[in-house]
């Protein structure tokens, strides 16, 4: 059964972290609906949607997926590079514990899910400004007894590496090159989005779906010429939150 673990979206999400945009007012009530669809979205693509409450205090916590890895074998708890994330984690842990033996990083390590992104028994870690080189070390100590490959990427133009690059499944990346070094991926066919769509590069595919930001068009072609079937969502004041699609949940198998 395909779960998604989901935070409840609370006010102070117009306190969030910024790292590469300018801050922009945030409409709250428009926010709310649009993470209501993301879920509505995840249920009609067949997942179980588990919505932890939202956490006082920590105005990010929606983005639950920073908070851990989750491989068919075990969970790896991360530690967030940002220091106001880092209480973040107990709560997922908790969630997680159900489903999963839990391993957890450790200071001086720091390790954010949305530089994690898993190709079979390959996960392509971003170095960020959130993932640091003892955090990818840490990870790589977890998930090689489970027959994994820990393959570090820069990440010099973004924020996480998924904000970059997502996998589309048969062998096929979308990435955005100017944020990433996508030379990890020389044996991937490359779907390119355009400097003018710099934010599609991050997608979520869920069953048969591919889950896409509205307001590209171009990208949302170019994924529907490659015989996807693609759902557009409106994204438009999470993204001023410096949000993506892969960011609000945890997906897996369960």
């Amino acid at each position: 059964m395909l779960t998604a673990i989901t935070r409840a979206l609370s006010a102070e999400i117009l306190q969030c972290e910024l790292t590469y945009l300018t801050r922009e007012p945030i409409d709250l009530a428009l926010a709310v609906q649009q993470h209501r669809d993301y879920q509505t979205a995840l249920r009609e693509c067949g997942a179980t949607v588990i919505e932890l409450p939202a956490l006082p205090g920590m105005p990010d916590a929606v983005f639950v997926e920073d908070t851990a890895v989750v491989l068919d074998e075990i969970a790896i708890i991360t530690r967030p590079g940002a220091l106001s994330r880092q209480a973040e984690t107990a709560s997922v842990a908790e969630a997680l514990a159900v489903y999963r033996p839990l391993q957890f990083i450790r200071e001086p390590g720091t390790l954010e899910g949305g530089d994690v992104l898993r190709v079979g028994r390959i996960l392509y870690v971003g170095l960020s400004t959130r993932t640091n080189q003892e955090g990818i070390a840490q990870l790589r100590a977890f998930t090689a007894p489970h027959g994994y490959d820990v393959q570090p990427v820069a990440v010099p133009g973004c924020l996480h590496l998924k904000t970059a690059a997502t996998y589309l499944g048969h062998q096929t990346m979308l990435a955005n090159c100017a944020w990433v070094d996508c030379a990890a991926w020389k044996e991937f066919r490359l779907a390119h989005v355009s400097e003018a769509e710099a934010w599609a590069a991050n997608t979520l595919p869920v069953g048969e779906t591919v889950l896409l930001a509205a307001g590209f068009p171009a990208t949302e072609q170019q994924l529907t010429a490659l015989g996807l079937n693609v759902r557009t969502l409106a994204l438009s004041e999470l993204r001023k939150a410096e949000a993506g699609l892969t960011c609000l949940s945890l997906l897996f198998e369960s």
